[in-house]
């Protein structure tokens, strides 16, 4: 009798009918265009099989050896970022009315989910003080590479799109991934090595009849805040290009939110709004824009809508207002493929923001803006360190230089040693920056955590970055 695998399903017979039906003989067959020197010759050193009992010790075990970030000794960002999220987040937006990454296509069952994303919109929309925010995008940089496409769907006679030469990178390769296919030049602007603003002069020369749009950073990658915003909206604007802006939503209960410098599009990434960071994801990408017909008509993503009823008593109801993706617009005109658009964590969010409301969401900008600017100062204090290397006003995170030969990859092992993980390393990034590290430090960094900090890196440049 032929022996049949409780897990696998397929008996010979099933496996031959199949091998049958494509028109090969064997399962060797389906694997000819692998050449031999790639193929495994030997068994597989696999375990035995354990107990359920036994699995889950062996897992706990590799799992004790992780250290967690929530002992507040980690000082990596690069818009990824450690923040206290109130216990009362995960309660609300865990519950299983809510466990969902999709938009409710069915609006008649699904009111309450579209009710809670209409309110995300809203909050965002006032916070950024912008007319439109979608529900929603995957992360930041998609949103920011669909904002490139969509200027150039609005100005359909323009392919070029400008850039802060301080973007971050990561986004800037997913901006060339959708751009592309398209036929959109993706080009940098210089920035002043000293302020890292964006040199005006230089933008000025790149600004032309050919160019879409025009994209900053505000915060900057890089941490500084850039000051000119408002010239940069009056040049783009008199060029006829389109100004996208993006923004850290934690930093506009101190920082003038975009709409007040006339951006026609927004981007920000939503992770900070509740969400842990979960090694990396799923993050959650904001997108808004002004009330242009225009502009609305050729932005991805969904929108839902309020409506009501036209007799008394009135009754609200909610719909997708706006969902121009593949499935639902004719094929390649769709401006937007987004299916699984992170509405779990835009519902978070909305929870978030909710319970900080705008007292909290100043109170929390200010405690960042103070904890991250006296470590900068302190970490300056520092012989051989130049802090903040780049900028003169930050948020949050902050640019760090090391000199007399210390390189950044021996201040980063030398904190690792003393259990703190620091920033990350921009020396092949930026290497005009030299040998430099991207802090990050938020309202989870007590003064004794940044002050340990501060010691560490005084005692790595006093033995050279070399460990005793």
């Amino acid at each position: 009798m032929e022996y049949k695998h409780p897990w696998i399903p397929v008996t010979k017979a099933t496996e031959e009918e199949m091998l049958a039906s494509i028109g090969k003989k064997s399962l060797e067959d389906l694997f000819c265009n692998i050449p031999e020197k790639f193929r495994v010759k030997h068994d597989l050193d696999l375990p035995e099989s354990h107990t359920e009992f036994e699995v889950i010790q062996k897992i706990q075990e590799l799992a004790g050896k992780n250290v967690s970030a929530s002992n507040g000794k980690i000082f990596l960002g690069s818009g990824v970022g450690m923040h206290y999220i109130p216990a009362i987040v995960p309660a609300l937006a865990g519950r299983s009315e809510f466990v969902t990454s999709y938009t409710s296509y069915q609006a008649e069952i699904s009111q309450g989910m579209l009710q809670t994303l209409f309110e995300y919109q809203s909050l965002l929309a006032e916070i950024l003080q912008i007319d439109i925010v979608n529900s929603s995008m995957y992360d930041m940089a998609t949103a920011v590479a669909e904002a490139a496409r969509m200027t150039t769907r609005v100005n359909k006679n323009r392919s070029t799109f400008l850039v802060p030469g301080t973007i971050n990178p990561e986004h800037y390769k997913v901006i060339h991934t959708y751009t592309e296919p398209a036929g959109i030049e993706v080009i940098k602007v210089d920035f002043d090595k000293d302020t890292g603003l964006m040199l005006l002069s230089d933008l000025e020369t790149k600004i032309d009849d050919k160019v879409a749009g025009v994209y900053i950073e505000n915060p900057s990658y890089l941490g500084f805040i850039e000051t000119q915003v408002d010239e940069i909206a009056k040049l783009v604007h008199e060029k006829g290009a389109l100004l996208v802006a993006g923004v850290e939503v934690l930093s506009l209960g101190v920082l003038r939110p975009p709409g007040e410098y006339d951006v026609d599009i927004v981007v920000a990434e939503g992770q900070h709004l509740g969400s842990p960071m979960s090694f990396g994801g799923p993050l959650l990408g904001i997108f808004g824009c002004k009330n242009d017909r225009k502009l609305i008509y050729q932005m991805p993503g969904r929108l839902v809508g309020m409506t009501r009823t036209e007799e008394e008593p009135y009754e609200n109801g909610y719909v997708l207002t706006l969902s121009p993706r593949e499935q639902h617009i004719r094929r390649e005109k769709a401006t937007s493929n987004i299916c699984s658009n992170q509405a779990l964590a835009a519902v978070t969010a909305a929870v978030y923001m909710s319970l900080l409301g705008p007292t909290g969401l100043r109170t929390l900008g200010e405690t960042i803006a103070l904890k991250s600017n006296y470590a900068a100062n302190r970490l300056n204090g520092i012989r051989g360190v130049k802090s903040p290397a780049i900028g003169e006003f930050i948020w949050k995170e902050f640019v760090v230089q090391f000199e007399n030969g210390v390189t950044a990859k021996q201040v980063h092992d030398g904190l690792l040693r003393q259990g703190i993980q620091g920033g990350k390393i921009l020396t092949d990034e930026f290497p005009e920056m030299g040998e430099s590290m991207l802090f990050c430090v938020s309202e989870i960094h007590g003064q004794s955590t940044i002050d340990m900090l501060v010691k560490a890196v005084d005692e790595i440049l006093t033995m050279g970055g070399v460990q005793k």
